[in-house]
């Protein structure tokens, strides 16, 4: 697997001692809450679901062992990842086939072959620090230095005051009615790793107009980030599905968004097409890279035609664009 911007694992934190007793502290944290945390986002391995390939590998990569307790830490485990160690990036992680891997408070699985997608927020700090979970009684941590990122500042006046601060009682019921659909998309989790060989970008021809993770003020009045990439095209401009995966949601009728669907590209990784003229597909319906999901429009709140491109990682907000130079076996 070829690394892209691969930085080298902090050895248990900036000094031995000192991220032995933090993985040792987030160990005992994790195993006092386990019995109380949802396993939506993740089904939790058993002891009897220690496949014998896990403890082949382990046996020949002869990992020291120590026990403490009843926790057995794995001190040179097998972890290899690549991709993009910076805020808003994403990483492909080879570990061993269905683990747990948890980091942020986010539980995540690997897959058969031992594959594991993690992504960092727009706002992630300087340092992610990850704990695996192999079986019910083996572990390992490991901590990655996250590059901080610089976001422009735009400015966008004349909106409708609606659209910016305040709204009325049947404009409420349609934004929670929008919301409560979009909650529906979002809980898409295919378990299948769809895109393994990243992403290509969604239009053929555009103009880029807003960069992933800009801060906007909006009549003057300051706004949580943009955490999409608007690419501008004219009305009607075809939509394609950058990486494959299957449609979690398709609507045309969202406050904000106005149409929207979303793409389930499998392990929590969903893509965002907002502002479309037209929905070419259905939910359910699996979709292969360049295929036509819609077109470009100006729906919802927009100033104009484009494409707002987004991607989400569970919670935590990615720039798509990255995954357009997602790093691929020689």
């Amino acid at each position: 697997m070829k690394k892209v911007a691969t930085p080298s694992p902090l050895p248990w934190g900036e000094e031995q001692g000192e991220g032995v007793r933090w993985f040792l502290g987030v160990l005992f944290a994790v195993f006092l809450t386990a019995c109380g945390q949802s396993e939506s986002d993740a089904q939790i391995t058993s002891e009897d679901e220690l496949s014998r390939q896990v403890k082949q590998s382990i046996e020949e990569q002869e990992s020291e062992l120590i026990t403490i307790e009843y926790t057995r830490i794995l001190v040179n485990p097998s972890f290899e990842c690549a991709g993009f160690f910076e805020q808003g990036g994403a990483i492909q992680c080879k570990t061993y086939p269905n683990a747990i891997v948890e980091i942020g408070g986010i539980k995540t699985k690997s897959d058969q072959d031992g594959f594991v997608m993690l992504g960092f927020d727009r706002d992630a700090p300087a340092q992610e620090k990850i704990v695996v979970k192999i079986g019910t009684n083996m572990a390992f941590g490991k901590s990655f230095k996250i590059t901080p990122r610089k976001y422009t500042i735009s400015r966008i006046d004349g909106l409708p005051p609606s659209q910016v601060s305040t709204f009325s009682e049947a404009q409420l019921v349609r934004i929670r009615a929008s919301s409560a659909r979009k909650k529906k998309g979002f809980a898409s989790r295919q378990q299948t790793m769809w895109f393994k060989d990243g992403f290509e970008y969604p239009l053929k021809d555009f103009i880029k107009t807003s960069p992933f993770g800009a801060q906007r003020i909006l009549n003057g009045v300051k706004k949580k980030p943009h955490y999409g990439v608007d690419i501008a095209a004219p009305v009607g401009t075809p939509i394609y599905a950058p990486a494959d995966g299957v449609i979690s949601l398709a609507d045309d009728d969202l406050y904000f968004e106005g149409a929207m669907v979303l793409i389930d590209h499998g392990q929590g990784l969903i893509s965002m097409y907002l502002h479309m003229n037209a929905i070419d597909v259905k939910p359910g319906q699996k979709v292969k890279r360049g295929d036509k999901i819609g077109e470009v429009g100006s729906r919802g709140r927009s100033t104009g035609p484009h494409l707002c491109w987004r991607l989400k990682w569970r919670n935590r907000n990615l720039d798509p664009e990255l995954l357009t130079n997602w790093p691929t076996d020689d």
